[in-house]
């Protein structure tokens, strides 16, 4: 049963809604101030930009987000409300680099009608009162008291029901509001208010100023000495005060953002719907007393994301946050650039919201999806392909079959960067370097042996290289590149394994000998020599001790008793042998150390890794695990990218190895099998990584390690429905391009059809006018075995409620064309499509339809109508398993049908008789279905097939409800993770979703005593786990609607129970306790979870 489930996000929101600047950490730092909806950051500003210095999360939506500094303060609190009516005051603690509470609250009423423009918080410039809207005819203020701290709030009436936006106006003695408000006769007008604290009252305001620019919908405030306000409208801008109006007129638009630029007010920066970033110049003349303003100009910067959010940092320096596209950081230029532009991006911040629909694929065919999402709006939408792993950005490629080994050299001990790329083959070494044209070509070493294998490379001290062949061991000067000296092999005996460090060599020849060189200025001395009772399969001496030169410790993996033995250096003692178990052989070992902790890594030739912890001192291993990486040999070798030592595990999965928060993590490389990997940090290419696949060698950079790797295909259009089609590598899109020229705007719908590798548009179809696509599917019908798109649309027609006429067009994928094969009208907009067995179900307006593809006797194809079920007021998603068909209604909740082959009906089964207006639905399991709804929740419904009467049988009984926060768009069955039968999550069946904020999220069906389990847990990390600002998570994930509230059910938040691996080991042992297991325990428990996603 999928009635456990288990929800957790695999990508954090990305959507900026809010955003501000000001002196938060300390009263001589610049901060910048992030909401994305539901996770607040704290930026630094410093000379390097901007440094992230806290990412939290926060129990709830954010609707307000301001600065202010009460009286007596040295540095700016931070106001925060949520859309559910809670609020937060903020202070940092430079201590402890955390938030602490300085005030909290509730500011919900009982009775009153949420407003329809959503909420406004503002705050008094001098800090007497915070002032929300919050309800239709109410404002509620927060009275200060003279400490600074808040006091009770209390509502006044508000004449005004139909409010665009408020703001406090500043330079007034008692606070004074300014209300920009619509009548009933659609006119607007802008009224201002005195707020007395003392009669908790209004009192008619200095001026008020009527019937406005009908577009009117922003007020900016402006401080001393000019104040007044700005009213910003779609075709003039006035400015408004006491004693001055000033008009000009402006290109229709309609603006979205505003970000003053001075701190007298005199500059402001616009953003616009069309993503264009205008100057407002307020000009004013100084008089003997005051300033009087004499007009205002506007000029055209340039063009950025379509801003949510305009905050300016310093230095013409803005950031520029979005809800449409990716969020930037930009400069403004003195002068304009070659396209008259004088806007520079210094940085772009990737954002996936809103994800209005995508796919899960497996493009590589590794058994790892990926996700492809429809992102963004308006000129900046976009696909993204979000995929687990790190990418390899190629920088030069060579071709070249058969290598057996790469190592990296320097032309001397002081060098920054590598000079000499060594690779091996099996009766031939070659050595590569960078010429001035920064391209690869051969070169020579005279000292080195190249007509043989080399076994191993490595910078000795003195100015000297060593390598090892399965003769000799040679030493050589790497700055005349002449021999200095050799050690032989004995007679009868070659070398097999070699591994060496600045001053040390290791090497193994047949008959399990060992032996231990050291290397001097132009001397190579046999310091040891041991026989071994078996062969030896690997070595390796990496130092990870005090001296980065020399090691004194040496790893050894032996064939027949399959083990790793530690030995001494010099002395070649054995300190410990670890029998591995089962029959596959060591086939690489390695010495490393993270974040300080010194582990020993061993991979075997099947593609499993152990991983222990090495005590340096005693020698002693602990901790061991083991985990799958591929099903080939692994070799191991260690390399560094922003300062940071990582292992790179080269197989058919290559993997990066590194540690965060003192725990490994593995990240697999998005390459096809790597056999060999060198670092090769060249001036050319600094930080690179030298790479050898499948007969071609490559040089390339690596992405930031992460979990989850992003590609941007910007389309400058909206993509809207997405769909993959494996038979011809291809996807198709629904897509919206937004025309502006000329003052009129137009907007075209079409098809496009994308080549699945390189994106590429290859074939477009273009929809008539008014006519939307809304729909898309890749299918196949019975008696036939081509492969079809299926597009279902609408005309949307200006003067129609709801679209009374659709199309149905199936198309082939013929050459890379798309070809129309049938079209069938529709009386109502096609919301979905659907394969059912071997048909095509659409849902058509309030109607469920089923049509069969026909062959027609010229041998064309057609859609004939089959049957039908009527009774929703719009069924705008459908999902199926075998004859059941599961539909979410606009506000009906999900009913269930099914299809009776008999009689060729579909008949309604059962219904969920709540009211939820629903965004999507998903079957989890034969009984069990899921869907989301508008008010950010998730629920599950259960079919009762065991009811002992029709009416019981008739009902979905909710089984699960939760309150996620997000807009959910799309559900998709699906994993970003390889499932590796192996791994106990292997089983866990998982659907992944999409939201507005650009949040791609997991929900994992979970075994019940495992569900018991992690609810324990949960709880017990509610009670450690503190919500910033005192919100509490209970409260948060209630399921929540206009209706009712309710408690959340069989559902957990992974992200709260993850975060017990980020605490300190004194809370983990605390929850440990309670719990009744181990601490070992338990973050393997969890450590499995986070490998859903």
């Amino acid at each position: 049963m999928s009635i456990w489930n288990y929800v957790v996000t695999a990508h954090k929101p990305t959507n900026v809604t809010h955003s501000c600047v000001g002196n938060f950490t300390s009263s001589g730092e610049l901060n910048l101030i992030i909401a994305k909806c539901t996770r607040i950051e704290i930026h630094l500003l410093s000379p390097q930009g901007l440094q992230p210095m806290l990412d939290v999360p926060i129990y709830g939506r954010i609707a307000t987000l301001e600065l202010f500094r009460p009286h007596g303060e040295t540095q700016d609190l931070l106001f925060i409300a949520t859309e559910r009516y809670k609020f937060c005051v903020l202070q940092w603690d430079a201590e402890t680099s955390e938030l602490i509470t300085r005030a909290m609250g509730d500011v919900s009423d009982r009775i009153g009608r949420p407003t329809d423009n959503g909420q406004i918080g503002i705050i008094d410039p001098e800090c007497r009162l915070i002032g929300l809207h919050l309800y239709d005819g109410l404002f509620k203020v927060i009275p200060f008291d003279n400490k600074g701290q808040l006091k009770e709030a209390f509502n006044i009436r508000l004449e005004e029901l139909q409010v665009l936006d408020i703001k406090f106006l500043y330079g007034c003695s008692k606070p004074t509001i300014v209300v920009l408000y619509q009548d009933n006769k659609d006119a607007r007008h802008v009224k201002t208010y005195e707020v007395s604290l003392k009669d908790k009252d209004f009192v008619e305001g200095p001026w008020s100023q009527n019937n406005l620019d009908n577009g009117a919908a922003l007020l900016i405030p402006v401080p001393p000495p000019l104040c007044g306000v700005l009213i910003i409208g779609e075709e003039t801008i006035v400015y408004c005060s006491a004693n001055a109006f000033k008009a000009i007129p402006i290109k229709p638009s309609i603006t979205r953002a505003y970000g003053r630029v001075d701190s007298d007010g005199s500059r402001y920066l616009l953003g616009d719907y069309n993503g264009l970033l205008q100057l407002l110049v307020i000009t004013h003349e100084k008089e003997k007393c005051s300033c009087r303003v004499t007009g205002l100009k506007i000029e055209l910067l340039g063009e950025t994301s379509i801003a949510s959010t305009i905050s300016y940092l310093d230095n013409a320096v803005v950031y520029i946050g979005s809800s449409y596209g990716d969020s930037q950081l930009i400069k403004l230029n003195m002068h304009p650039d070659a396209k008259g532009s004088y806007v520079e991006v210094l940085e772009r911040y990737v954002n996936l919201g809103p994800i209005v629909d995508f796919c899960v694929v497996d493009l590589e065919r590794q058994g790892q999806g990926q996700v492809v999402t429809c992102s963004g709006a308006y000129k900046d939408g976009s696909l993204r392909v979000v995929r687990n792993g790190i990418g390899i950005n190629e920088q030069a490629s060579v071709e070249l079959q058969g290598i057996k080994g790469m190592w990296s050299l320097r032309s001397s001990t002081e060098d920054a960067f590598d000079t000499f790329l060594v690779v091996s083959f099996i009766s031939e070494t070659r050595i590569l370097a960078m010429n001035m044209e920064d391209e690869l070509e051969e070169t020579e070493i005279e000292g080195f042996c190249s007509e043989v294998q080399t076994l191993f490379c490595h910078d000795a001290v003195y100015n000297q290289l060593v390598q090892v062949t399965s003769s000799s061991v040679r030493l050589v000067s790497s700055i005349t590149r002449e021999l200095r000296n050799e050690w032989n092999a004995p007679a009868g005996y070659s070398i097999n394994v070699a591994t060496a460090n600045a001053t040390q060599v290791l090497l193994a020849t047949g008959g399990g000998h060992l032996v231990y060189l050291e290397i001097g200025d132009g001397v190579l001395t046999e310091v040891k020599h041991s026989q071994l009772e078996y062969e030896v399969s690997c070595l390796d001496i990496n130092p990870i001790g005090e001296n980065p030169s020399y090691s004194q410790l040496a790893v050894v993996g032996m064939w027949t008793d399959i083990s790793v033995r530690l030995f001494s250096l010099p002395d070649l003692n054995l300190i410990t042998k670890e029998p591995l178990g089962g029959e596959i052989i060591p086939r690489s070992v390695l010495l490393c150390a993270f974040e300080g902790i010194s582990y020993l890594l061993c991979a075997l030739g099947d593609g499993h890794l152990l991983n222990f912890l090495l005590n340096t001192t005693t020698g002693e291993l602990t901790d061991r695990k083991k985990i799958s990486l591929g099903t080939q040999p692994i070799t191991l070798r260690t390399f560094s990218s922003k300062n940071t030592t990582y292992v790179f595990a080269a197989s058919d999965r290559p993997t990066v190895i590194y540690s965060s928060n003192k725990k490994l993590l593995y990240s697999n490389v998005n390459l096809k099998e790597v056999s060999h990997m060198c670092p090769f940090n060249t001036a050319a290419f600094p930080d690179s990584l030298a790479i050898a696949k499948e007969g071609e060698l490559t040089i390339g950079t690596i992405d930031d390690i992460q979990k989850l790797h992003i590609r941007s295909i910007l389309l400058g259009e909206q993509p809207r429905r997405i769909c993959h089609q494996e038979q011809s590598r291809t996807f198709a899109i629904c897509s919206v391009k937004y025309n502006q020229s000329g003052g009129d705007e137009s907007e075209m719908h079409v098809i496009r059809l994308l080549d699945d590798q390189t994106f590429d548009f290859i074939s477009t179809y273009p929809l008539d006018t008014f006519e939307y696509g809304c729909s898309i599917l890749s299918c196949s019908f019975s008696d036939d075995s081509s492969v079809y798109y299926c597009v279902g649309t609408a005309y949307v027609l200006p003067e129609e409620s709801e679209p009374t006429k659709g199309r149905i067009l199936v198309f082939m994928v013929e050459d890379g064309k798309l070809q129309l094969i049938a079209e069938k009208e529709t009386k109502g907009a096609v919301y979905s499509l659907n394969a059912f067995n071997g048909k095509l179900l659409a849902a058509i307006n309030q109607k469920i339809q089923l049509y069969k593809w026909m062959l027609r006797d010229d041998g064309s194809r057609e859609l004939q109508s089959e049957c039908g079920h009527h009774g929703h007021i719009l069924a705008l998603y459908v999902q199926t398993r075998g004859d059941f068909i599961v539909v979410g209604d606009l506000m009906k909740s999900i009913s269930l049908l099914i299809y009776k082959h008999e009689e060729g009906a579909i008949e309604e089964r059962a219904r969920d008789y709540n009211a939820n207006w629903m965004s999507a639905v998903e079957i989890l399991d034969d009984d069990v279905y899921l869907g989301a709804e508008n008010s950010f929740n998730i629920f599950t419904v259960r079919k009762n097939s065991e009811g002992a009467t029709d009416e019981e049988r008739g009902r979905l009984d909710v089984v699960g409800e939760y309150h996620l926060g997000e807009f959910i768009n799309r559900f998709r069955h699906g994993s970003l993770v390889m499932r590796l039968p192996d791994s106990d999550v292997g089983q866990i069946p998982t659907v992944i979703f999409g939201s507005v904020n650009g949040v791609i999220g997991v929900i994992a069906s979970l075994p019940h005593e495992q569900y018991v389990f992690l609810e324990k847990l949960q709880t017990s990390l509610r009670k450690v786990i503190k919500g910033v600002g005192g919100l509490s998570h209970e409260h948060w994930r209630s399921f929540n609607n206009e209706k009712k509230t309710v408690e959340a059910k069989n559902f957990l938040d992974g992200d709260l129970i993850e975060s017990f691996l980020d605490l300190n080991r004194s809370k983990m042992d605390e929850i440990a306790k309670q719990m009744g297991v181990s601490v070992e325990e338990l973050c393997k428990r969890v450590e499995d979870l986070t490998r859903l996603h």
